[in-house]
């Protein structure tokens, strides 16, 4: 009678394991498929494909900055015994079993595939909803604490790609507190803090859930004078996201600042960083504070404020020496700010 038992689940789990690496798989080919198709789409907001979900002007997807949709390479998936199942065809039963797999499944390793699996298929409209639904998004964040660190990063890719959709937001935003904490506690330049920010750029597109990141400010300008480029960009979509808000320019510019940031600003700066550091510093620009709340920004040691902003500075004179910058795009938004 053991036996019998036995024979089913096991089945049952070796069924399992063929959709995760079948569907995992597929969409790494599906994937190579639609990049070569959408090779020319550029900047932050493409209106392109995700599978049979187009992508509307005015649209969520449209306004996420860096379209942040994360899925595997065709190598991270092993072969073998496969059912070819591509993530967008996943029946509500199968997203079902995977997260009920998910709970109880001691192995890292399977974590990290059906994670993987469940990641691939929110890229898609109708399992994010489905997902949803099946109380899924509060499972996948549970092992945002998960010991190993390859299933945190797994996790935050599957919750950045659920977060392109805005009823989940709603539920994902409960978790902002522990994403920032992954970041400051993550070693710097690891795919945990890129994981980490790429979700708060997609959850911070509207302003709707920016004020949850009013006191992330000092943390990303921190981050933004340690970290490689890729880091770098993904710190700058956060923060040009939070200062295209009017409302939240106020507590941007008390935060305290490093001095360093303003050496960001020099020809040596990667453009694909400059670019955004310069939308960045415009937004800033922009707010023009009455001569009380200057004089009461000053007073505050290291505040973004006097590092950027204040006549004392040194933005302006090496915003000056950016004129001169090869790159005409640069020079275009550089003299848009002097103006």
């Amino acid at each position: 009678m053991g036996d019998s038992s036995v024979v089913p689940r096991f089945g049952n789990m070796k069924a399992l394991l063929g959709i995760v690496a079948g569907a995992g798989a597929s969409y790494g080919l599906y994937k190579l498929i639609s990049f070569k198709k959408n090779k020319s789409a550029t900047n932050e907001n493409k209106n392109t494909q995700q599978g049979d979900v187009k992508v509307q002007p005015g649209s969520l997807l449209a306004k996420v900055s860096g379209l942040d949709v994360i899925c595997s390479r065709p190598g991270d998936v092993p072969s073998g015994d496969i059912i070819h199942q591509s993530p967008n065809n996943l029946e509500p039963q199968h997203l079902k079993m995977l997260l009920s797999c998910l709970q109880t499944s001691d192995n890292p390793s399977d974590r990290c595939r059906i994670l993987l699996t469940l990641g691939n298929a929110a890229a898609f409209t109708v399992n994010q909803n489905l997902i949803r639904e099946l109380e899924g998004i509060h499972i996948i964040a549970g092992f945002l604490s998960d010991p190993v660190a390859e299933v945190r990063v797994q996790t935050l890719n599957a919750l950045n790609n659920l977060c392109m959709n805005i009823q989940n937001q709603e539920q994902i935003k409960v978790y902002v507190p522990q994403v920032l904490e992954l970041i400051e506690m993550s070693p710097v330049n690891s795919d945990l803090q890129l994981g980490a920010l790429r979700l708060l750029t997609n959850l911070s597109v509207t302003d709707k859930h920016q004020h949850l990141l009013k006191g992330s400010v000092k943390l990303l300008l921190s981050l933004l004078v340690v970290s490689n480029e890729s880091l770098q960009v993904q710190t700058l979509r956060v923060l040009v996201n939070l200062s295209s808000n009017p409302d939240m320019i106020d507590d941007i510019v008390q935060a305290q600042a490093p001095a360093s940031v303003v050496l960001l600003f020099d020809e040596r700066t990667a453009p694909a960083v400059l670019l955004r550091l310069l939308t960045f510093a415009g937004n800033l620009k922009a707010w023009r504070p009455s001569a009380q709340v200057a004089n009461e920004l000053r007073r505050k040691q290291d505040c973004l404020f006097r590092v950027m902003l204040d006549e004392t500075s040194q933005l302006h004179s090496k915003l000056i020496q950016l004129l001169s910058h090869p790159d005409k795009e640069i020079q275009t938004q550089v003299a848009r700010i002097l103006t």
